[in-house]
């Protein structure tokens, strides 16, 4: 395949088999920004998958990045179990009350049904708009939300943290629902035209949990759950370190990792290399603030660490562009990876 020819899809496969395309893949992974771009409250372009899909192909071609992306808000699960959700008019969405009040209720709990779920309905239906529009040309991510993580929306830290060291037997019980639920949930995307998923699994980081209770815990709902998830996988961990647990991640059937901006990216890409390609590690809050020096030296880094010989995926470390983030920094970041990524990266050879 010619590098000069590689349509955004096709650049990321590249590299996810640990080749060089013609240049690093960018993903910019927008949820609510597309509101600030259609001008309309959060609560409002949340709430209508038409909006969703615009505001995805408005911001994919503006700034120039290489997927699409079904995701709003995590909250949407929740809503599915029977929860509610609580909108802010300038960030993310953040999930209402815990849905279980008792650990008690565990014992009957059963997953949600994905036809009755208002929310779940309309992320199909937005995944089903951006396929149809999309042809092919960028890859279409999906979202769930693990086993392993979903209780912190469920219980809330505290009672889950509890629920962890006081009951074993009981999580167990919640990891199988949930388990189901995400598999049901996942392969719905794919069915509808979703060329990936993101398992996105923020517990299972060690800057939330001991490497080996998610070693012991965690890990095997993981590769239960990947196991039947029918097409593609990616785990990120949401701005949290995996270094101490890379070997475990990179042995799942998952393609790609997403990666903190507070790890070592050149030792991290040696640590994948050959096993799992590495997406991330700018970080987003900062971001917010960096000047245009800033923006291309950042780049400059992230590529330089990780992207010879593929393997390597630039985006930001949490899996969100936040809302603050101004437009100009995205052109710059788009313009960087344009100027720096392009392969071969022959300006490497003069640097110290």
């Amino acid at each position: 395949m010619s590098r000069t020819s590689m349509t955004s899809l096709q650049r990321i496969q590249t590299t996810l088999g640990h080749q060089e395309p013609d240049r690093v893949p960018l993903l910019l992974l927008f949820t609510i920004y597309g509101a600030r771009e259609l001008q309309v409250p959060i609560q409002e372009y949340c709430s209508r998958a038409d909006y969703i899909v615009e505001g995805q192909y408005r911001l994919v071609e503006k700034f120039r990045s290489d997927c699409l992306f079904n995701f709003c808000y995590a909250a949407t699960e929740i809503e599915a179990w029977g929860g509610s959700t609580i909108f802010r008019e300038d960030g993310p969405p953040n999930a209402g009350p815990p849905i279980i009040t008792d650990v008690a209720q565990i014992r009957s709990l059963q997953p949600p049904r994905i036809a009755e779920a208002t929310g779940l309905q309309r992320v199909l239906e937005v995944t089903r708009g951006l396929a149809e529009r999309n042809r092919g040309e960028r890859l279409l991510i999906g979202v769930v939300i693990a086993p392993f993580s979903l209780p912190v929306l469920q219980l809330g830290f505290e009672r889950y943290l509890n629920l962890m060291f006081e009951q074993p037997e009981l999580l167990e019980q919640l990891l199988r629902v949930n388990e189901h639920f995400c598999i049901e949930w996942a392969n719905a995307q794919i069915e509808a035209g979703a060329g990936a998923i993101c398992f996105f699994n923020p517990l299972a980081s060690t800057t939330m949990v001991a490497p080996d209770y998610y070693q012991r815990v965690g890990h095997p709902s993981t590769l239960r759950c990947l196991a039947q998830i029918k097409g593609a996988t990616a785990i990120h961990l949401a701005a949290g370190r995996c270094m101490p647990i890379i070997d475990l991640l990179a042995s799942t059937s998952a393609s790609v990792l997403g990666v903190s901006a507070e790890e070592d990216l050149a030792v991290l890409k040696r640590l994948a290399a050959g096993r799992i390609a590495l997406v991330g590690n700018l970080n987003g809050i900062e971001m917010r603030r960096w000047t245009p020096a800033e923006v291309e030296a950042q780049v400059k880094r992230a590529i330089a660490a990780a992207a010879p010989g593929g393997g390597f995926v630039l985006s930001d470390n949490h899996g969100e562009i936040p809302f603050q983030v101004p437009e100009e920094v995205l052109h710059n970041l788009a313009d960087a990876v344009e100027r720096w990524g392009t392969y071969p990266l022959e300006w490497l050879r003069d640097e110290p």
